[in-house]
């Protein structure tokens, strides 16, 4: 029995239970002559507009309004405020995201791992997580979906996905601008407006500029590192030549010109021959901010990127809606990365990507009272190119080789070199219909073809004043092919006008690849498709004359395949040196069960009080590695990465009516996150001993701020802090023990505060 038969049984059983389901909404007081209550956000989760509280998914949206007033710059900003979420910076970049939704994710931004949770500006898919790092600019909302989307969305949504969604320009004139001051030095501009051009199009510019010093400060250079240094600008169009067809056109421009992202080292280095390269206490002392960086390594994480977006959408009829969405997309960086994280230069590497993508979606929309169904088809060609080299001098420092060839005693230069492309074509055709069997009861079903072909080749060589350590390595694999059939299957029963209960079913599938650091015959592996099959049960409420909203979601994930880079050590067929190994292999089977909470109350006019809460149990059922011959082959008994027992966050505002009109509003939020692993390493290798620097043990973090707006909403000024009591923590972590014992953390933004002053009209 195929796997497509076997979990269509499995969702047709799950379909009989209904309990409780997630959604975080927007806590936004509505206007003070009306009666206080909770304000709903329509939608396009589904690729149609519906209320989110009917849309019969675990969602979390975010309005462009809330974002201001919280005073949110970027993505990772909203860490915290949705259940089960993990988005912070990648791991040595300033420009790439770390993604897990509900313990599925992929923090690795090596352009041979695609991501698992699917990111999209205006419906574009991005391919990778280098470049995600978005600040927040004139958005009209944001959408957080939780578990498998594939049925609907571009491609590798196996973790969920987020949407940013840009306000469209109209006939109405609307403009905004607002600037910000902070400690670390910082200071942000942002600016848009829109506007009529003529009858039928209308225009939107807008644009920003962002720079912080840095948190990380070299105590012996004062060089800063982990700063800020970005601009950004959008150009909207959109044209209504008629009442039946519309025309929205969308060109954006990014640059980042930051310094290093760095961490901290956790354990002593080590050279190829295994001597003490910098000894380091056994428990790393408390991070202060303050690093060591090779000398001479230029401190620079550049990224520039620019992309267009034309949808167009045509109504055939009054129930029959067409759109195409064709988009292309340009990425380079240059980014220099210190992976040890000392003043050493045991792996010093710059990483330098040039990416181009293209796409097009078909969709065709149909509906009626009792029936709605997306139908589509989509195309994506990525060509992904990269330079990298790698600055390894002291990993090879007072090398002592094995007979015969032990009167070489000293120290070489050692830089590795590295070139490849990958070409990947994605094609899908995807169904979703949705049907009203009863005024209370819909049924829903979607299906999603996959195919995808990935081109793939490498070329490594090695620079050495050593003979012994020159060599080079071509790794051209066969082109890999994947497809995959998934499915999604729910039903929704609306109990009331404010609550309704639903069980979903959804399967994801990523496919497979190359190993991206393949520098031999062991490394150079292909690895297989990750698949998910996800069962849900929820139910979104309203009560007290919509002053109450209580929506819940349960939840059990079969995760197989989990696509695992993990570190290792083999010797050297000619000299007998150990020499670092990094693979990827499939981890075979996760279990991953939970439940979310969220909640917002309004008990009196200018007070709201809410809640979200998260729980997860994550258990490798199956993973093996032949190293661990302590354990049968197995590692199963090791933490997945990035996924908390307990994520939850309680916060609240009270706005206060001052004379002559204006107000002042007063918000605070406590934020808890579990202990949890920051990499797939995280014991030592054939033990069961945990790498103490590889997690990160529970804490709390805090934030405030204090808002006054004028009588006309027009003009605010706001105080925000963030971190406030200045919490030491850990966001991710690299785990390249076999190469010179490198183990290096990550840290989050220390306590810092921010001025900000907007304008509207």
């Amino acid at each position: 029995m195929n796997r497509l038969v076997k979990t269509a049984l499995l969702a047709g059983a799950a379909m009989g239970a209904i309990a409780s389901a997630a959604y975080a909404q927007d806590a936004r007081v509505q206007d003070a002559e009306q009666a206080s209550s909770v304000e709903d956000i329509i939608v396009t989760a589904r690729r149609t507009e519906e209320s989110a509280q009917k849309t019969p998914l675990a969602l979390t949206a975010f309005s462009g309004e809330t974002l201001e007033r919280t005073g949110s710059q970027q993505v990772t900003d909203l860490q915290g405020a949705v259940p089960n979420l993990n988005l912070v910076q990648g791991r040595g970049s300033s420009n790439s995201t770390n993604i897990y939704i509900r313990g599925v994710g992929q923090p690795d931004a090596l352009q041979t791992f695609d991501p698992a949770v699917g990111v999209y500006v205006d419906d574009v898919y991005y391919s990778r997580i280098r470049g995600s790092q978005f600040d927040l600019l004139d958005l009209e909302r944001v959408e957080i979906l939780r578990g498998p989307q594939g049925t609907l969305y571009g491609k590798n949504t196996i973790g969920g996905a987020m949407k940013l969604v840009s306000r469209r320009p109209g006939q109405e004139f609307r403009a905004r601008a607002s600037a910000a001051y902070g400690d670390y030095d910082l200071m942000e501009f942002q600016g848009a407006v829109s506007g009529p051009v003529t009858d039928t199009l209308a225009l939107g510019l807008s644009a920003l500029h962002s720079e912080r010093g840095g948190y990380v400060v070299d105590p012996a250079t004062g060089a800063e590192y982990n700063d800020k240094n970005t601009s950004a600008a959008r150009a909207s169009l959109a044209w209504d030549p008629t009442a039946t067809f519309r025309v929205d056109l969308n060109v954006d421009y990014s640059k980042d010109d930051a310094g290093m992202t760095v961490g901290q080292a956790q354990n002593s280095l080590t050279n190829l021959s295994g001597q003490i390269a910098l000894a380091l206490p056994a428990v790393a002392p408390e991070y202060d901010f303050r690093t060591r960086t090779t000398p001479g390594l230029p401190n620079e994480t550049r990224l520039e990127t620019w992309g267009s977006a034309l949808r167009m959408t045509w109504d055939l009829s009054d129930r029959l809606t067409l759109k195409s969405i064709t988009s292309y997309r340009e990425l380079n960086t240059d980014d220099y990365i210190d992976f040890d994280a000392t003043q050493l230069e045991i792996a010093d590497a710059l990483v330098a990507v040039d990416q181009k993508q293209t796409s097009q979606e078909f969709q065709l929309n149909y509906s009626t009272d009792r029936l709605t169904a997306v139908g589509g088809v989509y195309w994506l060609k990525e060509k992904v190119g990269s330079h990298q080299e790698s600055y390894n001098d002291d990993l090879t420092a007072n090398l002592l080789y094995p007979a015969p060839f032990d009167f070489l005693n000293g120290t070489y230069t050692f830089t590795r070199f590295i070139d490849d492309k990958l070409e990947t074509t994605s094609k899908a055709i995807f169904g979703n219909v949705s049907y009203a069997v009863t005024d209370a009861l819909r049924l829903s079903a979607g299906v999603r073809y996959t195919e995808e072909e990935k081109e793939y080749d490498r070329f490594t060589y090695v620079t050495s004043s050593s003979p012994f350590l020159v060599s080079s390595y071509g790794f051209a694999p066969p082109t890999g092919n994947w497809d995959d059939t998934s499915i999604m299957l729910s039903a929704d029963y609306q109990l009331s006008d404010d609550a309704m209960v639903y069980a979903r079913y959804a399967q994801g599938f990523k496919s497979g690849g190359f190993n991206g650091r393949a520098n031999s015959a062991t490394e150079a592996t292909a690895y297989d498709p990750e698949t998910a099959d996800t069962f849900e049960v929820g139910a979104k409420t309203t009560f007290w004359d919509r002053r109450l909203r209580l929506n819940i979601a349960s939840f059990l994930t079969k995760y197989e395949n989990f696509q695992a880079r993990v570190s290792g050590v083999e010797n050297d067929p000619i000299t007998g040196i150990p020499v670092g190994v990094l693979s990827v292999i499939n981890a075979g089977e996760l279990d991953i069960f939970g439940f979310e909470l969220e909640g917002v109350v309004v008990p009196t006019r200018g007070l709201t009080l809410d809640a979200q809460v998260g729980f997860l149990d994550a258990d490798y059922k199956e993973f093996n590695d032949t190293r661990f011959t302590k354990f049968g082959g197995s590692r199963a008994f090791q933490d997945p990465a990035f996924s908390p027992k307990w994520t939850v966050r309680v916060g609240g505002q009270y706005e206060w009516a001052l004379d002559g009109g204006s107000s002042v509003t007063v918000g605070a939020a406590a934020k808890y996150r579990s202990r949890m692993a920051l990499a797939v390493d995280n014991t030592l290798v054939n033990t069961d001993t945990e790498i103490a620097g590889m997690y990160q043990d529970a804490y709390w973090l805090y934030d405030a701020r204090v808002v006054w707006s004028d009588a006309a909403d027009r003009y605010s000024v706001g105080l925000y802090g963030q971190n406030l009591a200045d919490e030491v923590y850990k966001t991710d972590a690299q785990e390249f023990s076999s190469i010179g014992n490198i183990r290096t953390a990550y840290y989050g933004a220390p306590r810092t505060w921010m001025v900000k002053v907007t304008a509207k009209y």
